[in-house]
This record gives C-alpha cells, structure tokens and sequence, in this order.
C-alpha cells in the first residue's frame, strides 16, 4: 500500500490517519497539510446557538406549564405534557451545536495534493470531499490582521426554482496562512488550464 510520510506528524488518530492514507494514490504527494483551529462559535453555530435559547425556554415553559408547574402523580399521570419532550430535545441539541462545531474542526483534515485538493472529515464515519484542478475556481480569501483566515476555491450555484439560486461556499476555513494556501491552490488550478491549452 502506499505510504505518505507526511502524515505521522499529525494530531489525529492512527485509524484517522490510515483512512487518509488510502484515499491517495501512487505518485500522488501531499503539498500541504493542515487542520482548521479549533472554534466553538463560528458564524452559523453562534447564529443556531442564539436561536435555540427562546426556543427551548418555550419548550421547557410549554412542558412544565401543561404539566401545571407540579411534579407529577404516576398514579393519575397526564401525557399531555410529554408532547413538548421532542421540542426540549430538539433545543439542547441545538444548543450543543458550538460543542459540535469544536469536535467537527478537531476531525477535519485539509490537504493539497500535485493531483487535487481534498477536505478529510472524521467521525464515526469518514466524509471525502476531492476536488480536481479543474474545479477550482472563483479561489479567494478572507484574511485576518495575523495572516490567518479562510480560503473558498469553489462555488455551487443550485437552482432552488426557476428564479432563485443558491450559493454555498467550499473551502479550508480557519488555517494558518490564508495567503501560501490561496497561492497553492491557484497554482494547481492554473496547471489544469495549461494541460488543456496543450491539447
């Protein structure tokens, strides 16, 4: 099997690192290699985090309030006020989702390729996402006073109806040097223009 040394000085785990491994092929070899820093309130988990709070207030005031604010009598017990449990359920969830979004960049992995770049996700499964030179376009960053920031190399634009788009961006977010890695990605998307202006 082939073997990427670049990988033993990561901070992740040897089952991780051995699923990384295999995705890359013979003659493929690693550029760079980063993981995102660890965030617990990014600008969409803050924003889910805000909204669980008066819901799940509602939700707790609803349950104790058609349980009539009593501990209950199993003897002559009400299921009525068991219909907001789903909703309370659905709040701490919700409300755990900046603890979710920390473990998520933990699991993350971005790596660039001589071949493509490629986002690594962990967990009990492991998601890959492979992007080839010839995907990657629109490459721009947001960049922080310290050089640190997000790097976007691809736009989906999918059709909600005959009149609506939407927009998702793709990218490593949060690495170390926004710049170096918008340059590694431009360069490898621009080696994909010049192979076809060869042919």
């Amino acid at each position: 099997m082939y073997y990427n040394s670049t990988l033993e000085n990561l901070e992740i785990s040897e089952r991780f690192k051995e699923k990384v491994n295999r995705e890359f092929e013979p003659g493929e070899s690693i550029i760079w290699i980063d993981k995102p820093r660890p965030k617990y309130f990014t600008a969409s988990s803050l924003s889910t985090f805000l909204f669980a709070i008066p819901w799940t207030l509602f939700a707790l005031f609803w349950t104790f309030g058609a349980a009539e604010f009593k501990i209950p009598d199993f003897k002559e017990f009400d299921f009525f006020p068991l219909f907001g449990l789903p909703f309370i359920i659905i709040g701490l969830v919700l409300l755990a989702t900046p603890l979710t979004a920390f473990r998520r960049d933990k699991k993350t992995l971005y790596v660039i390729t001589n071949k493509r770049a490629i986002i690594f996700i962990g967990g009990l499964s492991t998601t890959i996402h492979s992007f080839m030179p010839e995907n990657l376009k629109k490459i721009y960053r947001e960049e922080k006073n310290d050089g640190s920031g997000d790097v976007f190399f691809q736009i989906y634009s999918k059709n909600i109806s005959s009149e609506a788009k939407r927009i998702d961006n793709t990218g490593f977010l949060r690495v170390g040097n926004a710049r170096e890695v918008e340059n590694m990605l431009k360069s490898l998307a621009g080696r994909a223009s010049s192979e076809k202006k060869e042919w």
